[in-house]
Parts: C-alpha cells; structure tokens; sequence
C-alpha cells in the first residue's frame, strides 16, 4: 500500500501553504544568517571593552564552525531517524536559548562556550530548513522558493550590521543575543502549526499520518481555488531504497556525494577565503581602515543580489547550466580582479565578482544539494556535505594567509579559479538536472520496489 506522497505533493498549484511553509522556515533561515553573522559586530565590542582578547575573539569564531559542523552532521542522522519537524524545532530551541545564555555570560570563557551551543543549531538549521521546504515544494517552483532561502540567509549580514551599529553603542553588545534568542524562540512557537514531511512519514511506514496530514493540505489548497478541481497525481513506481549509511558510497549514490561534497567545500571556501577577507586584503594593498570597509560594504551588496539572480533564474536556466555558466563568469572578473588598481573600477569589479559566487551560494546551498538524494538518506547525506564544507572553513583561514603573503591577492584569486574549474568538471560530469521534475522521478531506480502505485494505493479521492 501506498501513499503516494511525491506525486500527491507535486500535483499541488501554488497556493497560501506553499507560501506560509517558505516564510516561517524562511524567517528561521534569517535568524540563522543573522546568528552567524553577529559575530562581526560583537567581537569588536568585546574587545574594545576588554572583555575578551583577540586569542579568544579567534577561539569564539573556530568554536562557532566546529559546532557548526558537528551540527550539521547530527541533524541528518536526526532527521532521517526522527523526521524533520523534530530537528527544525530542536535546533531553534538549541540556539535559541543558548543565544540568551550568551547574552547573560559573566565572562568570555561561557560566552565561547555557549557560542559553540549556538553553532550546533546553526549548523542544524542549514541543513534541516532547505531539505524541509525541498520535500514540499511544487517542482515548477522549487528552485525559486529554495533560492528565496538563501536570500533570507544572507540578508543577515547587513540587517545584523545595521542593528549592531544602533543598538550596541546604546545598550551593549549582549543586546544582539538578546534579540537573536528571542527571535529564534518566536519562530520556534510560530513553527509549532507546521506539519511533519509526508514524503518522510511514508518512506518511514507511516503511511496513515501521510495520509492525514495530505488530506489536510489538499483541502486547503482546494478551499483557496474553489471551483477548481486538484488535477489526479500520477501513478509512480516505489521506490525501495536502503537507509544505511554505507548505501550513500555505493553504486549510483556516490558520484551525487562527490558533487555535493566538492560544490559545498567549493563554496565555503569561496565565502570563507575571499569574500569575508575582503576588509583585510584591502588593507593590506595600503588602503585606508574607512576606504577598506567602503569598498568591502560595496562589494557585499552581491550577496543578496546574486542570491536573488539564483532564485529567480534556477527554474528557468536550469540547475547544471546556471552553476556552470556562474562559475565562468566568476573565473573570469577572478582573473581580472587583481590587475585593477583604478579605485573606481575595483570595487565595481569585486561587485561583479562577488554577484556569481552569491548565485553560486543560493543554487548549492539552497537548490541542488538538498535534491540529489532521497527522501530516505535525505538530511543524512545533506549533513555529511556540509560538514565536509563546514570543514574546509576550519582550514581556509591558513591557506589564504599562506598564499596571501608569499603571492598576495593574485595566489588566494588562483587558488578560487582552481577549485571553481574543478566544481564545473565534476557538476558537468556527475551532476544530474533536477530542473522541473519531482523528487521521486530525479532518484536512481536501481533498486524498484516489488510493487507499483496502482488502484490500491490510498491517493485522495479529492478532485
């Protein structure tokens, strides 16, 4: 017996569900971005006050990654095992909380610690909130909503800029936590009416809470298009896949790890190598402390840009095109960057830079990874990508110092065109197009499960 989750789910025009589901996974995305990006704000406080030295400003950002990763490892397992409304909203509490305990630490030494607390949900949330709005999103629309997330994420940088700049003079650098708990906690409520992923109920055996919560879901989408009956699912083959971890390094699941895991170690080192050592290259080619975070604060206005450029254009250029084309594109002004010493024209060409690597951010990120596995191993294999990626962030710091000194801004640039030139060999090799299709149809089909969806699976009668 089946349920049919996939097809049920993609039949579904876009409607007020779709979009309540984007914006509460999506404002919990924010606050991800936001509690990330805090740090920048915070530390130098901290530091000008005296309550923390730069050796723990440096061990503060290190413990941040590190829980980072160990969180984006433990919710796949997580949320494979436990479904994703678990781990969405135990991850919110995590670094929810752990936000405010870090508003009220007495001194650097619990406030590292519960910075690292916070980075386990972080961490958490990049995985679990993309993978979630993947499983129920229409496919006609699913690159746009999923590259809508990765704008909200990166929105988190100047909104926490801007806030750091009017509340911290004010009230102090504990102010942001209090803000980032808070918000946190409010999505976390806000969150309580979203339901469990009925692709991952059915891949479980749960096959009646499937049915329930579809039930409900098609009702609604019906009761705000009356008069317009729901068009019948189609009639997909199931799909038996193994949930071991060992399944994920074997047969056809192995080369969409190698692409997941290279596109994510690739981006990270992008964002964690170039773009956030911006301020410090620039001064370090003699530019003043003012000049320097001008052009940095002109360059970063590529983020939300390019994130948007991905949402908007991933349904319609493609998945694989649109990564490879960006990726180009951003070899290309990687070149000519460090030969531009008009100080006019650098920060132009920074921004057009930066443009593809932020469309880069919202396709990976967002789009692609999420739908390369199965429902079954889904979060699972997610995690383990961005671990991998969370890790090369751990290393990237000393390898860009190293290149900077001996070579300057041209061997970190080489460095970035290297691995961009090996991203577009492994996505045009490996990569799958996923562009307009279901979750189920994107799948490998090695392994069919002994029976078809047929005139006894339960498919709501509603028409």
């Amino acid at each position: 017996m089946s349920v049919n989750a996939g097809a049920r789910l993609d039949r579904l025009p876009m409607s007020g569900f779709h979009r309540r589901i984007m914006w509460l996974i999506g404002i919990g995305m924010f606050f991800d971005g936001f509690d990330i990006y805090v740090a920048s704000t915070v530390l130098g406080a901290t530091l000008k006050s005296g309550f923390s030295t730069l050796g723990e400003n440096a061990l503060f950002v290190s413990l941040t990654f590190l829980g980072m990763m160990i969180g984006s490892l433990a919710t796949g397992f997580l949320g494979d095992r436990y479904g994703r409304r678990f781990t969405y909203q135990t991850n919110l509490v995590v670094f929810g909380l752990a936000s405010l305990g870090a508003a009220v630490a007495p001194n650097m030494a619990v406030l590292i610690a519960c910075r690292f607390v916070m980075g386990l949900g972080l961490g958490a949330e990049n995985v679990v909130g993309y993978s979630t709005l993947t499983e129920f999103a229409p496919p006609a629309s699913r690159g746009k909503l999923q590259g809508l997330m990765a704008v909200f994420v990166v929105s988190g940088l100047p909104v926490a800029g801007l806030i750091g700049l009017t509340l911290i003079p004010s009230f102090g650098w504990r102010a942001m936590f209090v803000l980032g708990g808070i918000g946190a906690l409010g999505v976390w409520y806000a969150r309580k009416s979203l339901p469990e992923s009925p692709r991952w109920l059915e891949s479980v055996g749960r096959h009646d809470e499937a049915d329930a919560i579809l039930r409900r879901i098609e009702q609604e989408v019906m009761a705000s298009r009356p008069g317009k009956p729901l068009p019948p699912p189609s009639a997909r083959p199931t799909v038996q896949r193994s949930r071991a971890l060992g399944s994920l390094f074997a047969g056809a699941m192995l080369p969409r790890m190698i692409v997941g895991c290279v596109t994510l170690v690739v981006i990270n080192t992008l964002l964690y190598g170039f773009v956030t050592w911006l301020p410090t290259f620039f001064v370090h080619q003699g530019f003043s402390i003012a000049k320097s975070f001008g052009y940095a604060l002109v360059m970063s206005l590529g983020a939300p840009v390019g994130s948007a450029i991905g949402a908007l254009t991933a349904d319609r250029w493609g998945r694989k095109p649109t990564i490879v084309i960006s990726s180009l594109i951003a070899i290309v002004f990687g070149a000519i960057y460090p030969f531009v010493s008009n100080p006019v024209l650098l920060p132009i060409v920074g921004l057009l830079l930066v443009i593809p690597i932020y469309v880069l951010v919202a396709l990976l990120f967002a789009i692609y990874v999420p739908e390369l596995f199965p429902t079954e191993v889904r979060l699972r294999a997610s995690g383990i990508c961005n671990t991998l990626g969370r890790g090369a962030t751990i290393v990237t710091p000393f390898i860009v110092v190293a290149l900077f000194g001996r070579y300057g801004i041209v061997g970190v640039l080489a460095l970035m065109i290297g691995l961009l030139a090996i991203q577009i060999v492994v996505v045009a090799w490996l990569g799958v197009e996923p562009t307009g299709q279901g979750l189920e149809d994107i799948q490998p089909t090695g392994a069919r499960a002994l029976h078809e969806v047929g005139p006894d699976a339960r498919v709501s009668p509603l028409k």
